[in-house]
């Protein structure tokens, strides 16, 4: 995008007088300024030259910007990515495909469902155990 950018602008800007961009190389010079929203790009002087350096300083600060909040966004957005909503993403995946399965999958599905029940109930019952030793203690 840069060098199709520069080559519009330095394609505008070639022979018109009090131009800035000279050559080819002052108008990848421009690119880069423009975008860096550094303010240090020399103005076009046509109408087209302008068109094209408009449209790449939208379009480079867009980038740019779009970058940042994502970024930002990501590092604030990795504690909801917790394994737990990757299993029961993957288990309702799963359900979805159940006529896919061989008579074996499903007997082993069955047998993993089983343990996962009796486990969920062993911490259940251990949570609300804790609770009961903690209420009694702070009875006290």
């Amino acid at each position: 995008m840069w060098l199709i950018s520069a080559s519009g602008l330095w394609l505008a800007e070639r022979g018109a007088p009090a131009t800035a961009v000279q050559n080819f190389g002052d108008a990848l010079y421009w690119g880069v300024a423009a975008v860096s929203t550094a303010g240090i790009a020399g103005t076009p002087v046509t109408a087209a030259g302008k068109l094209f350096g408009g449209g790449w300083i939208v379009i480079g600060s867009a980038l740019f910007f779009g970058t940042l909040v994502a970024t930002i966004t990501s590092h604030f957005m990795r504690p909801l990515q917790r394994p737990a909503h990757q299993i029961v993403g993957t288990i309702e995946y799963n359900l979805e495909h159940l006529s896919d399965l061989s008579v074996e999958e499903l007997d082993l599905l069955k047998e993993t469902t089983d343990a996962l029940i009796l486990h969920v109930e062993k911490l259940k019952e251990d949570h609300w155990t804790g609770l009961a030793v903690t209420s009694a203690t702070d009875r006290r």
